[in-house]
């Protein structure tokens, strides 16, 4: 008598439902980004409108504007961890990965602006919401940070903490990024020891 032949485990392919709640979030959160660029206090509304689903939908992904908020937030953490990476791949210097990457975060900083001020209108400052995401986007930033101290393109002294401050502190002034830019630039120029030239 023959045996049927031993099948491979077959992998089951995630439900279709599960395919289209993957989508739907990735929609909303894609359509939730761009609208609250444009307008910070866009309603839960006009972000299902955009997004082309329903309320139900919206609310189905995300129960309220604090945890779509909460979502965006984490991803756009996630955005300037992985940059870390790519810039330390891509970057001719050790000194010019790590400044590249601290463009990334100003970016990162200014868009995420909106979203931490309310966020933080709901939840305590000292949240492991920002904890958590501070501790992740130092641990992508030290790496970098190291390597250019060690090729003493970046002073000693300054630890990562003080550095992002100072970067955040930019955000912070009025103006475009042709006004912001070159107070950038001038602030991490400053950061090579002094008889580095430049």
């Amino acid at each position: 008598m023959e045996h049927a032949p031993d099948q491979e485990p077959s992998r089951a392919r995630p439900p279709a439902k599960r395919v289209d709640a993957a989508r739907n979030r990735d929609t909303i959160l894609t359509a939730a980004r761009a609208a609250l660029a444009e307008a910070p206090h866009s309603s839960m509304a006009e972000i299902a409108r955009r997004a082309g689903v329903g309320m139900a939908t919206l609310y189905r992904n995300f129960p309220g504007r604090r945890e779509l908020l909460e979502a965006l937030y984490a991803e756009q953490v996630e955005t300037v961890c992985a940059a870390a990476e790519d810039e330390a791949a891509a970057a001719a210097s050790p000194g010019a990965a790590f400044t590249a990457w601290l463009g990334r975060f100003l970016a990162f900083s200014a868009g995420k602006h909106h979203i931490a001020q309310e966020l933080l209108a709901q939840v305590d400052h000292d949240s492991p919401l920002f904890n958590d995401n501070r501790s992740r986007v130092l641990a992508a930033g030290r790496p970098l940070l190291a390597a250019a101290q060690q090729t003493h393109e970046v002073r000693a002294e300054l630890s990562l903490e003080q550095i992002l401050d100072m970067v955040i502190a930019i955000t912070g002034i009025h103006g475009d990024a042709r006004y912001t830019g070159p107070i950038l630039r001038a602030a991490l120029d400053g950061l090579r020891p002094a008889n580095v030239d430049p």
